[in-house]
């Protein structure tokens, strides 16, 4: 059976980690479902816009994870969401792929979920207080993984991310295929 994955944005997101999740999970066979909080096109932090498959609010049916970019702005009105908190808290406690890159780590999942308490975490470096004041174990790396969730530290590190979370859901083939074909280190 497929693999499906939200992946949720609000206006700000970091356009690579977003941009680059939806293609690489989506080429390795994974189905991706845009969520924005609210109807209509989200514009990212640099000027994309992306028009969602569905609203916060439209979500039904499970899913085997949830993804959030980064992207400061997108990051804040994301943790402010409480749907986003419940659903975040919901697949942590399932044991379902919960993944968040850059300002997401810190906001959305340490500070707005408080589900990083004694986990590896990465994120952006500008935002470690609020990952260590959630109690997550930060690494040096650029993408960490412990248990069901994986983090990623920023635009730099948004391919590798999602080829993280690809082997994550549909094990190392299709994700190493991808790597080796476009010469991206994984």
């Amino acid at each position: 059976m497929k693999k499906k994955i939200i992946i949720i944005l609000s206006d700000g997101f970091e356009d690579m980690e977003g941009v680059a999740v939806i293609d690489v999970l989506t080429r390795c066979g994974v189905e991706v479902t845009v969520v924005g909080l609210e109807k209509g096109p989200v514009r990212a932090a640099y000027g994309t816009a992306i028009l969602p498959h569905l609203s916060i609010d439209e979500i039904k049916g499970e899913f085997d994870g949830i993804v959030f970019p980064g992207g400061k702005r997108n990051a804040v009105n994301l943790a402010a969401n409480p749907i986003v908190i419940e659903l975040v808290r919901k697949y942590n406690r399932t044991n379902r792929l919960v993944g968040a890159i850059c300002a997401s780590p810190s906001h959305v999942l340490a500070e707005g979920a408080g589900i990083l308490h004694g986990k590896n975490a990465t994120g952006d470096p500008v935002f470690n207080e609020k990952l260590a004041s959630g109690g997550a174990i930060i690494t040096d790396s650029a993408v960490a993984s412990d248990g069901n969730i994986i983090t990623g530290m920023g635009p730099g590190a948004a391919l590798e991310f999602a080829l993280r979370l690809a082997e994550y859901l549909v094990g190392r083939q299709a994700p190493q295929q991808f790597a080796e074909k476009w010469h991206v280190k994984f």
